[in-house]
């Protein structure tokens, strides 16, 4: 019986995909989602995802980012604010970065600040400040 009382962990990438922005599409303004969402084109604006969000290796966002859990293959410039974040091989990031735990894989690029912190309620309503706006070419 205590098996179903325990909540599996399932990996980001083989979550299900309720909110996907494709390679190609241009977004100029905020993002908010419910559940889990990918972007493969790009995004000037702010994102918050309930759940998680996967930043596709086309993918790239100007703006802050706000959600529980994060994988980044893409580019970022901006803050980011989640319980959990892995950043890719392909994945770039400059900007300031608070979390609980993060992953970095060999040749990730991330020009930043960084704090870490133990506290559970971490990604939930906070606002970050504004990153200086650059322009980022796909």
């Amino acid at each position: 019986m205590a098996f179903f009382s325990k909540k599996d962990n399932v990996s980001l990438d083989l979550q299900s995909i309720s909110t996907l922005i494709s390679e190609g599409c241009i977004i100029d303004g905020n993002i908010k989602a419910p559940a889990f969402a990918r972007i493969d084109g790009q995004v000037t604006g702010d994102v918050m995802v309930d759940e998680g969000l996967i930043l596709g290796e086309k993918g790239s966002i100007l703006g802050n980012v706000l959600t529980k859990e994060m994988v980044i293959y893409g580019t970022l410039t901006g803050n980011i604010q989640t319980n959990s974040l892995e950043i890719k091989a392909t994945g770039k990031v400059t900007g300031e970065i608070r979390t609980q735990t993060l992953q970095v894989e060999n040749g990730a690029v991330y020009n930043g600040s960084l704090s870490m912190t133990q506290n559970n309620k971490l990604a939930q309503g906070q606002k970050l400040a504004k990153p200086q706006q650059k322009m980022i070419e796909v």
